[in-house]
């Protein structure tokens, strides 16, 4: 697999969210404003990339019997850390996200990723893998409370935008409205693009047969064309044969015709002499 493909994954093909659908409590629970969205989007994204660079390095050291408590132990440090700054300098942040930063230890996505990828990868395609999941995170969550805010409250980043306010994309089944919908549209283009893929195959494929219909035709033309060749060749070497043939039966003709005139004349001499042979005797 490389790098571009690591990266890119988590971003459409593989994110947590819209495909994977893993860590969907603090995605339907925090995305009532578009802050809250970045905030706790850069917040998983940082604890995810920690603790994966992290494992990645002492991967060979630690045993695979308590691999489990190793993990939690990693991603729990990292959490603490980002739940203090979150609290020392971003406090109405940290008071909007509530319980969810403290709930990131237990997130689906960093064991998952942490589990099936970290633990079994260098350093290099660890930080790419990282970086592609937080980022697919985040992007979906802001996408959410984009929406929500802005058809809910009128807001976007807490100004007027809209002058009606729709209540029920503020409220928790509004929020899984969103999310069915965007899950909706990244199946449609994803069906779209299969769609595609599978047409070029198609022509591709239509395209070989034809060359190869063609090449046939061709061959079929070449065999015809020889055919025609040697049944010419055999017709002129036919009538060769039987023009031949009539020289030879005139020219037997002829000879008989000879040898008939020669045979009279002899007799013709014969008879002329007994006839003069006889008068002399008389």
């Amino acid at each position: 697999m490389n790098n571009v493909k690591i990266f890119t994954n988590g971003l459409v093909k593989e994110n947590p969210l819209l495909v994977l659908m893993i860590g969907l409590c603090s995605s339907l629970a925090v995305t009532t404003s578009t802050v809250n969205g970045i905030g706790m989007g850069v917040s998983m994204t940082f604890v995810l990339l920690m603790s994966e660079i992290v494992i990645s390095l002492f991967r060979r050291l630690i045993p695979n019997s308590i691999r489990i408590p190793v993990f939690i132990i990693v991603i729990a440090a990292f959490t603490t850390v980002i739940d203090y700054v979150l609290k020392a300098y971003f406090p109405d942040l940290s008071g909007a996200l509530g319980v969810f930063i403290p709930l990131i230890v237990v997130n689906c996505i960093i064991m998952g990723r942490v589990e099936s990828f970290a633990s079994k990868q260098p350093i290099g395609r660890v930080i790419l893998d990282s970086l592609g999941m937080g980022l697919g995170y985040t992007w979906v969550l802001v996408g959410i409370s984009v929406v929500r805010e802005l058809l809910g409250n009128g807001t976007l980043f807490s100004v007027k935008l809209l002058p009606v306010k729709t209540l029920f994309f503020t409220m928790p089944s509004g929020g899984f409205f969103v999310f069915a919908v965007f899950i909706a549209i990244n199946l449609a283009f994803k069906k779209a693009g299969d769609a595609a893929a599978s047409g070029d195959k198609t022509c591709a494929g239509c395209g070989a047969a034809g060359r190869e219909a063609s090449a046939g035709c061709e061959a079929s033309a070449g065999c015809e064309a020889s055919a025609g060749r040697e049944a010419s060749a055999g017709c002129e070497a036919s009538a060769g044969c039987e023009a031949s043939a009539g020289c030879g039966c005139a020219a037997g003709e002829s000879a008989d015709n000879k040898a008939a005139g020669r045979e009279a004349s002899a007799g013709h001499e014969v008879s002329a002499a007994a006839d003069t042979a006889q008068g002399a005797k008389a």
